[in-house]
């Protein structure tokens, strides 16, 4: 199999974790969206930048962009429907914003 390709993103989310309060924690299942199928849904439902413009952005192809959108709207619908917690974390990604705040994260961001 091929390597991933390092794809960038804007920013950290930060500690995210989104759980549902009708469950007790120890009842949940989990759903994990990666740091690229973050960015993408903001990038394309947020930012509502075409598949070719956040893609560029992220330095993949637009089918690449597409995918990984699929996966994260996928991962999404099913924390929703199924009452799952949703945590963002690792990814192969870079951070962007200039040669001071560039950093790479290619091991999981654990979120609590």
């Amino acid at each position: 199999m091929r390597p991933k390709k390092t794809r960038w993103v804007k920013c950290l989310p930060g500690e995210r974790c989104f759980r549902p309060k009708c469950k007790k924690p120890g009842e949940l299942d989990g759903v994990v969206l990666t740091m690229d199928e973050f960015e993408a849904i903001r990038l394309a439902d947020l930012e509502e930048l075409t598949h070719a413009q956040a893609a560029e952005l992220m330095k993949v192809s637009r089918s690449t962009f597409t995918r990984i959108l699929a996966r994260a709207h996928m991962k999404v619908a099913d924390g929703l429907v199924n009452i799952k917690a949703i945590k963002i974390e690792g990814g192969c990604c870079k951070v962007s914003g200039g040669a001071r705040n560039e950093q790479v994260f290619n091991k999981r961001i654990i979120v609590p």
